[in-house]
């Protein structure tokens, strides 16, 4: 799991912010949104401008020098702050699997190759590469010196990690074949002017080919009614069909041609939440941008009911309430920092508290 993500010098991000999962407070209600201590669902709120999706694609980055994972294309085209462009964009993430800590950070330089990297296992390091400065566990890890010499170079800017993974037969559950899984089963995406996404897939895809292809359609049917109460009667699909039908009396139609934009982004939703029973990670970009109000806490009851990690943002406050989460669980991002609600004011916070009506009397504050 992801404990804790820090950045510094990138996009609009000028100095360090740090999001750390690892402290809920003992609420005893809505448990479910914590695993092993540390915060499993969660919501980032804040006002335009805040940052919330360059935060989101940060914590992402790790997918463009680990993974093979499919990658946003125009990634790099904003990536170091303006004000301090010759600075690299620094990297920090703790992880925890099973017994292990990870510590594992890094840097970039203004087109993303990597500068420096550090690997810590449990308050150990394993390596470290900085300033022509090259250290690596030897315990561990044998290295032929001529690698060494070129990784204190930084010939071609290749991870520590993707080398070892590569030179070594590591076992199953080596930490960084965890490390290596978790990355590459993390997935962003978000549904706005485009639909775009970052990871756990290697190639984009047809959402309503993958409904057919998958023998979803009745399920999808069934997933519409759940959540928003509309009713679609698909046509049944021949081999090879790319495109669902709806039967209307005698007559069919494209799902697409009467589906509304909301109904559209729960297709894209419905789609990815199939998936996601293989992700680790996800977060959400405005995921509610074309919901109803009461559609949003609907479709996060399934989001935050999954194994995996699951945030999103929004500025729907109506999602701000102790029915669906927790104080802790909910994030303000502003003024370069992000922090539970818990933690933005001197209140305490209880069960029956309306927490939103408290946050639109500006009861909150990020400091």
């Amino acid at each position: 799991m992801l404990v804790k993500f820090a950045v510094k010098n990138f996009r609009g991000f000028a100095e360090r912010i740090e999001w750390d999962l690892s402290h809920p407070s003992n609420y005893e209600f809505n448990k479910n949104a914590i695993k092993d201590g540390i915060i499993k669902n969660g919501i980032v709120y804040g006002p335009n401008g805040s940052g919330k999706s360059n935060f989101a694609l940060a914590i992402f980055d790790i997918e463009n020098h680990l993974s093979a994972k499919w990658k946003k294309p125009d990634y790099y085209s904003n990536f170091v702050y303006t004000g301090n462009p010759n600075a690299p964009v620094e990297f920090e993430y703790v992880f925890k699997f099973d017994n292990d800590i990870l510590e594992y950070s890094y840097a970039k330089n203004s087109v993303g190759l990597l500068v420096a990297e550090s690997l810590m296992v449990n308050r150990k390091q394993v390596f470290k590469r900085d300033n022509a400065v090259f250290e690596i566990d030897d315990g561990q890890f044998k290295i032929d010196a001529t690698v060494k010499e070129n990784f204190k170079q930084n010939v071609n800017s290749i991870s520590v990690i993707n080398f070892l993974t590569a030179s070594y037969p590591l076992p199953q559950d080596h930490y960084i074949v965890k490390l290596i899984m978790f990355v590459n089963s993390m997935l962003w995406f978000k549904n706005l002017d485009s639909r775009e996404f970052i990871g756990l897939e290697t190639s984009s895809f047809g959402l309503e080919e993958f409904i057919i292809q998958n023998q979803c359609i009745e399920d999808f049917s069934r997933f519409l009614a759940n959540v928003s109460e509309q009713k679609f009667k698909f046509a049944s699909s021949k081999e090879g069909d790319k495109i669902l039908y709806c039967q209307i009396g005698d007559n069919t139609i494209p799902f697409l041609s009467i589906a509304s934009t909301g109904t559209k982004a729960l297709e894209l939703l419905y789609v990815w939440i199939r998936r996601m029973t293989a992700a680790s990670f996800v977060f959400i970009d405005e995921f509610d941008a074309f919901y109803h109000f009461r559609l949003s806490f609907e479709v996060c009851k399934q989001l935050f009911n999954m194994d995996c990690q699951v945030f999103t943002s929004s500025h729907n406050t109506y999602l701000m309430t102790n029915d669906l989460l927790r104080p802790d669980c909910n994030f303000i991002l502003q003024n370069n920092k992000i922090k539970p609600l818990q933690a933005c004011t001197e209140k305490e916070l209880r069960f029956g508290h309306n927490i939103e009506k408290i946050y639109r009397a500006n009861a909150f504050h990020v400091e």
